[in-house]
């Protein structure tokens, strides 16, 4: 019954699911790597001063007191970038 050159239906739908499972959780979970990684300030036309009213101050991606979660440096809370995207309103 167990033939290793035949499998049955149970052995393949096991084996297909353990593939799928492998895949998504590899696609789902980052590398550190990954993570580390900022857009540098000049490919954000970075400046240290705000433009037209915004500043990093009130982006969603600022992190208290000098940093960003998707620009690399130092961050003036005053400053601005191509990516200002405004905190949500509560």
């Amino acid at each position: 019954m167990n033939d290793p050159t035949n499998p049955n239906r149970r052995s393949l739908l096991k084996g297909a699911a353990l593939f799928a499972g492998g895949t998504l959780a590899a696609t789902l979970i980052p590398s550190e790597r990954a993570r580390a990684q900022k857009t540098p300030q000049s490919a954000v036309a970075y400046q240290e001063t705000p433009n037209n009213g915004q500043k990093c101050a009130d982006c969603n991606f600022f992190q208290p007191p000098h940093s960003c979660m998707v620009v690399d440096g130092n961050i003036n809370p005053d400053g601005w970038c191509k990516l200002f995207t405004p905190k949500a309103k509560k």
